[in-house]
């Protein structure tokens, strides 16, 4: 794996939102590089799937550099202006063409929330396209690329990206003692504020806090 290329894995679904957000803010604030994001939505099948988010990457890219818009004026010429559908290995060698243009700033990619994906067995689900693209980003090797995936740490998912980096390009929410507080936090403001939980016991409040806290596994 490239040293150049990083993975941040984020186990919260209640804040990675947020997090992402908060990534994508500092980069745009650090004025050093390109960047091309994609926010997976299980409310949206459109936003699940791998040509989707191909689609993306590569107009959000062809915006930021006259490069890379030549790259897919040529691949829309080349599919008959527009009106004959890429398919996803089309996409992805228009992407990957991106990122192999010799250039010192680095590209960042942001994929959140990947376990938004549907991950269904029996054949190649979503999930497993995207998974598949991002260790085949990380096999190209490109020192100017810098990738991003949040997600729930998913056995799928953990069992593919951790081979792809070092621990210390990992970071887990999951475990992390400020995560835990802040669901229980969250769990108790509701609680203590709600007209009808007020009314219960101290005890009664106090079981279903530690409940949803548990329950919440990260969340």
């Amino acid at each position: 794996m490239s040293p150049s290329t990083h993975f941040h894995h984020y186990s919260s679904c209640c804040c990675h939102i947020s997090i992402s957000s908060a990534i994508i803010q500092d980069i745009r604030n650090a004025r050093s590089g390109l960047m091309a994001f994609f926010f997976c939505d299980f409310k949206d099948t459109a936003k699940q799937n791998i040509r989707s988010l191909l689609s993306s990457l590569v107009v959000q890219l062809s915006y930021q550099s006259d490069s890379f818009y030549k790259i897919l004026h040529g691949f829309y010429t080349s599919h008959r202006d527009g009106s004959q559908q890429p398919s996803v290995g089309a996409l992805t060698q228009c992407l990957e063409d991106m990122l192999k243009v010799p250039g010192k700033s680095p590209i960042y990619l942001i994929i959140d929330a990947l376990d938004e994906c549907p991950g269904t067995s029996g054949i190649k689900s979503p999930r497993e396209e995207v998974l598949g693209l991002v260790t085949a980003l990380v096999e190209l090797h490109i020192p100017s690329l810098r990738l991003c995936v949040t997600s729930r740490p998913e056995i799928d998912i953990q069992t593919i990206l951790e081979p792809l980096t070092s621990t210390s390009n990992r970071v887990s929410l999951h475990d992390q003692n400020g995560q835990r507080r802040d669901i229980v936090d969250y769990v108790s403001s509701v609680v203590y504020q709600d007209l009808k939980m007020k009314k219960w016991r101290e005890n009664d409040k106090r079981h279903v806090i530690e409940t949803l806290s548990e329950r919440a596994d990260g969340m």
